[in-house]
């Protein structure tokens, strides 16, 4: 039976559903990195994380599956579709995330990764954050609602009193009440030190907060009883910038008398419509307009950028995981799509009467599957060997701790942006293979284009993030984090070489590593002698040619496992998926590592041009 075109949309749109509603990500790979690549089992040796062996791990990735399947993906298009309506006093969302919370709540996701005292489980922040890839490819936007609340528990805990904790901390924990972090402003985005927020002591245990809040993710809505926002203000009299910001716990409601609350004068202004991320929404938040908001300081005055920033590291972690759980769900749709899709035939077949054959056999279309997968699984190792870093760093002391200090500082800017960036391009390949069905809405590929464009926005543009790695960690105590981070590279490159499959491999990298070090040893002359906008003209530059090095070298790291499983035979994975790795891992090393010799001759020979360009220039 030959198909309409409109019956073969049909079919495909059935088939997609179907698989969809199984598969957004890899959970061979996803397995195989956690328990493999980098060993989470090996964290349980520590007294904190007791328990936590490859079994419990394991248990953790299959619940986090179930509740994707089956409390997440189903309103994945839905949440899209019926975006968050401002009524003029509150955001409206959709119905479930209610539901939502309660069930994140119960289940202890909430508070996973807190001490048992705060009502959490003490589980590694590398396995959480393995979950909550699942969760965010399942449905981004749904994942943020308890993922906030997550982020500003972790604040209060380790910072506000008891007696703030006794009073907020509860009803967060219970999945009722809303976390936020309402640092940015409509003049203050990426520089903080803008603040306008004000903060006036009153004498009375809270101080009185005045101004506006903008761009803030779930920063009012109807899904939960109160929104309890983090955040930043600046005391009357304070110093001007950064280092006279202080940290406020705002609520919308304050509690009042006899469990009852109190409107805390913290008004929703409006909220934002936006072109992706459609299910939570992004609110404009104004305070104080009756002169009746209540903030109440959280540790001690001015130090607020510092509190912040010690959840900054995880919450760059979590952007570039996002970016990459989006780019997999993408990844995984264009998969099967080229798999069902009948489309030519063989470039040598002439005789237009044989059966077309599935696109997946045409070599562009393999091509392009193979740079998703090439961003995506090199992306995801990254991420899950940063959030392994954040654990050794909690159970470790002195010059132990240190040396994994200094490697999630330097890597941190890389795994934000590696994955949002090279996220875009890779979810544009999986349209790409889909051709103009792609284009369309009646497939999921157009969402997850517009969803993952958010992230190089996210918790610091990529601007500020190649400004942080070139101009602060690169530079920091004498290059330090550079010497930790070249130690971990070159013992990989020692222990390839004992396999002569990776030599060639190791030897790329080798070479990668050195033009990088020539980079920077060029670069940093121009600090030295005081040129620092010659020095940072092309920072971005240098994050994107320093990001290629790095998923280089988790790829070699994933390609050592391989070898040793093959050659002790102690492999518990298909060959095809081994070979599969094996085979994304060479076209990773011939078709992006190179890409560095490009960006090298820029950095080089730019001569900060675009810093020396007048803004007149831009007129017409």
């Amino acid at each position: 039976m030959v198909l309409t075109n409109q019956e073969l949309l049909k079919d495909l749109l059935k088939r997609e559903d179907e698989f969809m509603a199984q598969k957004f990500y890899s959970e061979t790979n996803l397995k195989f990195i956690v328990n493999d690549v980098h060993e989470l089992e090996s964290l349980s040796k520590y007294p904190k994380f007791e328990g936590y062996d490859e079994d419990s791990i394991n248990m953790i990735l299959d619940t986090a599956k179930g509740i994707a399947k089956d409390h997440m993906f189903p309103y994945f298009s839905e949440m899209d579709k019926n975006q968050p309506v401002y009524t003029g006093s509150t955001i409206k969302v959709h119905p479930f995330v209610r539901n939502f919370m309660k069930i994140m709540a119960e289940g202890g996701w909430i508070t996973a990764p807190f001490p048992v005292e705060h009502g959490g489980q003490n589980m590694p922040m590398s396995a959480f954050i393995a979950s909550s890839f699942i969760l965010s490819a399942a449905n981004y936007s749904q994942s943020v609602y308890p993922g906030l609340t997550t982020g500003a528990l972790g604040l209060i805990f380790n910072y506000a009193a008891k007696e703030l904790q006794d009073i907020f901390t509860p009803q967060m924990i219970s999945g009722a009440w809303q976390g936020t972090m309402a640092l940015t402003e409509p003049e203050a985005g990426s520089s903080l030190g803008d603040v306008k927020t004000k903060a006036v002591p009153t004498g009375k245990g809270y101080y009185l907060v005045r101004g506006q809040k903008t761009f803030i993710s779930a920063g009012d809505h109807d899904g939960v009883d109160n929104i309890v926002h983090l955040m930043l203000a600046r005391i009357e009299g304070a110093p001007a910038g950064v280092k006279g910001l202080s940290l406020f716990i705002v609520p919308k409601h304050r509690p009042g008398d006899n469990n009852t609350l109190v409107f805390n004068d913290v008004n929703c202004a409006g909220c934002y419509h936006k072109m992706g991320y459609r299910g939570a929404p992004i609110a404009q938040l104004s305070m104080g307009e009756s002169d009746d908001c209540h903030g109440y300081l959280v540790g001690e005055e001015n130090k607020g950028l510092s509190y912040m920033f010690h959840m900054m590291n995880e919450a760059r972690i979590n952007v570039g995981l996002g970016a990459a759980a989006i780019s997999s769900a993408a990844y995984n749709a264009a998969l099967e799509y080229t798999r069902e899709r009948q489309q030519g035939r063989k470039i040598t077949e002439k005789d237009s009467a044989k059966p077309q054959i599935a696109i997946i056999e045409h070599t562009d279309i393999k091509r392009m599957l193979l740079k998703q997968r090439a961003i995506v699984e090199g992306s995801l190792s990254l991420i899950i060997y940063t959030g392994k870093l954040v654990d050794l760093m909690s159970v470790t002391e002195g010059a132990e701790r240190e040396h994994y200090e200094l490697l999630l500082d330097i890597l941190t800017p890389v795994v934000k942006t590696y994955p949002s960036e090279m996220g875009i391009i890779s979810t544009s390949q999986a349209i790409q293979c889909m051709g103009g069905y792609g284009y369309t809405d009646d497939f999921t590929a157009e969402q997850y284009m517009r969803d993952v464009r958010i992230h190089p926005i996210h918790e610091g543009t990529t601007g500020i993030q190649g400004m942080d790695l070139l101009g602060r960690k690169v530079t920091m105590k004498g290059g330090a984090a550079v010497k930790a981070y070249i130690s971990e590279m070159q013992k990989t490159v020692q222990e390839a070489g004992e396999f002569p499959e990776l030599t060639g491999y190791a030897e790329s990298l080798t070479g990668a590593v050195q033009l990088w070090q020539g980079v920077i040893g060029e670069l940093v002359q121009f600090a030295m002698k005081g040129e620092i906008d010659r020095f940072l003209a092309d920072s971005t530059i240098f994050l994107e040619l320093t990001g290629i090095i790095c998923i280089a070298w988790q790829w070699l790291i994933q390609g050592i496992e391989i070898r040793k499983q093959l050659q002790n035979k102690t492999s518990r994975y298909s060959s095809e998926f081994m070979e599969g790795k094996m085979i994304t891992l060479k076209y990773f090393y011939l078709y992006e590592l190179p890409g560095v010799f490009a960006l090298e001759r820029i950095l080089r020979n730019s001569g900060g041009f675009t810093a020396a360009v007048d803004p007149i220039y831009f007129e017409d």
